[in-house]
């Protein structure tokens, strides 16, 4: 049994930081989080000067990184080679995140998620599948010739058991009726996003089991005086979540703001977007025949088209700070407790608390990531 404990940094807890705390961990877990000097005389310790310690990122929107993009490898090995690059940067969970495609290829990444998640691959939790079940009018960067209805063949495919978790996003709009709610209860997460649904359709999605907005704001209908659209209902419903994309390039940060003003910090989740460029060194990639270039935190088309992001979660979690204005405590909500729980994992991970796993990130006083451990185990 091996014992040790992390020392002299801020400890981002459920509860609030703590100053003057150590985390002990035993094997992969948590195993307490103590006051420094009542760490046993025999223990390991690890002093770190300053900075805070926060529980790993959980990212549930990654199209790709390290050079991969998940489309073009719906492998096991695609899957850890996105978990592995985003690592670095304090991410220790992820949903790699399949763009609309054909449905061979959905069931290809399906069966590898399941594969990754069986065989034990560090940071993959599950796949989200974003499309192809989506509204032409709000395609954004997604290929509307692999846009197909939510069929029978589509939903048998989505509720195939499988020990990973499994998101998809759809238009609610264009889903049969009674579709939601037969994913909702056979485990699949299905969120809203892509979409022309106005504010009683998406209210009506809500009532058969639609429980998160994929990026708010983005491809989807706005809020507006006579019609509050699907940001509307989705600020208003307090028991949902949705992600956001703090990039300063998706959504400008005071309509962030605004949007925690009016739902509150719960269930809010920071989310990347994230293409092969991150963690990468791709300047320009390929998705789907299109050129897609890379500017700054930001990837898009040669027509201007946003497609996805080249932001990491430590950057995501430095933005919510500095551009949403929120605590270091709060942003460790939005990057890992409630993602953790939107995936129904807050048993596992998602906060330094006794008997959790032991995934950490050590963040120096700029908000940098200088070490991460995922299951107790030093990845950077």
């Amino acid at each position: 049994m091996t014992t040790w404990a992390l020392c002299g940094a801020t400890v981002l807890t459920p509860d609030g930081p703590l100053e003057g705390y150590a985390v002990v961990v035993e094997n992969d877990r948590i195993a307490a989080v103590v006051p420094d000097a009542e760490v046993a005389g025999g223990c390991r310790r690890e002093a770190l000067a300053g900075g805070v310690l926060a529980p790993g990122f959980i990212d549930v929107q990654v199209n790709g990184g390290g050079g991969v993009l998940l489309n073009d490898n719906p492998t096991v090995e695609g899957m850890a080679a996105i978990a592995e690059a985003h690592s670095r940067f304090g991410t220790t969970g992820l949903m790699p995140t399949l763009i609309s495609d054909d449905l061979d290829v959905v069931a290809r990444a399906i069966a590898s998620a399941d594969a990754a998640v069986a065989q034990g691959v560090p940071g993959v939790l599950g796949v989200h599948i974003e499309g192809p079940f989506l509204n032409p009018a709000k395609r954004g960067i997604h290929d509307a010739d692999k846009f197909r209805r939510l069929d029978e063949e589509a939903i048998s495919l989505l509720t195939r058991p499988g020990p990973a978790r499994r998101m998809v996003t759809i238009a609610p709009e264009l889903a049969p009726p009674g579709a939601i709610r037969r994913l909702s209860e056979a485990g699949v997460i299905v969120c809203g996003g892509h979409s022309l649904a106005g504010y009683e359709q998406t209210i009506g999605a809500l009532d058969e089991g639609l429980s998160g907005f994929t990026h708010l704001f983005n491809a989807m209908t706005q809020l507006g005086s006579r019609e509050p659209g699907m940001v509307g209902a989705a600020l208003e419903a307090k028991h949902c979540c949705f992600g956001l994309i703090v990039d300063g390039e998706h959504v400008h940060p005071a309509t962030l703001r605004i949007a925690l003003a009016a739902h509150g910090h719960e269930g809010v989740m920071l989310v990347t977007d994230a293409m092969p460029s991150v963690g990468g060194a791709q300047t320009s990639f390929a998705l789907g025949g299109r050129l897609i270039h890379v500017e700054g935190n930001a990837c898009r088309a040669e027509d201007g088209t946003l497609a996805g992001s080249n932001l990491d979660m430590a950057t995501a979690f430095a933005n919510a700070v500095r551009m949403l204005r929120v605590s270091p405590s709060t942003a460790s909500r939005m990057a890992s407790g409630t993602p953790a729980r939107f995936l129904g994992l807050e048993r596992e991970v998602g906060a330094l608390a006794a008997g959790l796993r032991a995934d950490i990130v050590h963040l120096d006083e700029d908000l940098k990531v200088g070490r991460v451990w995922l299951g107790g185990e030093l990845r950077q």
